[in-house]
């Protein structure tokens, strides 16, 4: 199942024979490039929501510190996808494995998003960004088994190591391995989602994923942030950064995905690292070096690839 830029997971599109079967039955050539259009500025849309949200989480950090944004972010996204999806827990004949896969996918989440918001408070978000892209990267290379892929895979640990060239002074190491630990679990969270998504109808496990996620959250957000979590402004613009990183992400790409190749979707993500630095830099002030810089379009450029080798072996 494809994921957002936040990691949340998207139903699965039509497949490219398909699309051409409804293309060659009757759908106008010109209103089919158009509606492919409007979902690749959906997708783009969501990614520049996603990215810029981050940065407002970072402006929020002095206020309810790294955990306690995380925690807001949370709340506020699981009580809209509980309105939003409605899930039905009576009469579905649930299993322990399917609850487990729940409870597996809702830490999945709360670990991802906090160890990335750990990290983001301490290095650049596009050099956050870049390295938490590794984990679904070498996901993908891993389940190519196609040669190539391990070009794909040196190229990406190249770019890593430019991002850490000048040691301690130039990157944090905790922030890193945050960012990096964060990806890992962004790779788990692939897989945990794709089991979710086979085992529950619609968007029913996410909802009740992001609600798991959200009451583990609430004992480090409460002793992180404390009074905070209620003052007024604070939640306010948790709630900004609930919605711009994950509610409306979520909806655009929803909408992308029913005109947009699971592959052409994928690779547009490969942008994120490149987006997360220029929201930094324009929000934030982070300004990148020509090493950094390049660090990301290597990475993209890796992440691009590894995608289209493994849409070409399919």
């Amino acid at each position: 199942m494809p994921l957002g830029g936040d990691g949340i997971p998207q139903p699965v599109p039509p497949s490219p024979e398909v699309l051409t079967a409804e293309a060659a039955a009757g759908a106008p050539g010109a209103a089919g490039a158009r509606g492919r259009l409007a979902s690749v500025a959906l997708v783009i849309g969501g990614i520049v929501s996603l990215q810029f949200g981050s940065s407002v989480a970072v402006m929020l950090f002095p206020r309810a510190g790294a955990l306690g944004v995380v925690t807001l972010r949370l709340v506020v996204a699981s009580l809209v996808l509980l309105i939003v999806c409605r899930p039905k827990l009576r009469g579905r004949g649930y299993t322990r494995g399917d609850w487990g896969t729940v409870l597996a996918f809702g830490v999945a989440l709360v670990g991802m998003n906090s160890l990335f918001y750990q990290a983001i408070d301490r290095i650049p978000l596009g050099a956050a960004v870049t390295l938490e892209f590794l984990g679904p990267l070498i996901l993908s290379v891993a389940t190519s088994r196609r040669l190539l892929s391990l070009v794909w895979a040196a190229l990406a640990l190249v770019g890593v190591g430019l991002l850490g060239r000048e040691g301690l002074d130039g990157l944090n190491l905790v922030g890193a391995g945050c960012a990096l630990a964060a990806g890992g679990l962004w790779a788990a969270y692939i897989l945990l989602s794709a089991r979710t998504g086979q085992r529950f109808p619609q968007a029913d496990g996410l909802a009740l994923a992001m609600t798991v996620a959200a009451v583990l959250s609430l004992p480090f957000g409460i002793v992180s942030a404390g009074a905070a979590l209620i003052d007024p402004v604070t939640v306010g613009l948790g709630a900004a950064v609930a919605l711009m990183s994950s509610v409306l992400p979520y909806t655009l790409e929803l909408l992308a995905l029913r005109k947009l190749p699971a592959s052409g979707f994928a690779i547009m993500m490969s942008l994120e690292p490149a987006v997360a630095a220029t929201a930094g830099f324009l929000v934030l002030h982070q300004a990148l070096g020509w090493a950094e810089v390049l660090a990301i379009g290597l990475v993209v450029v890796a992440s691009v690839g590894a995608v289209r080798s493994a849409g070409a072996k399919r």
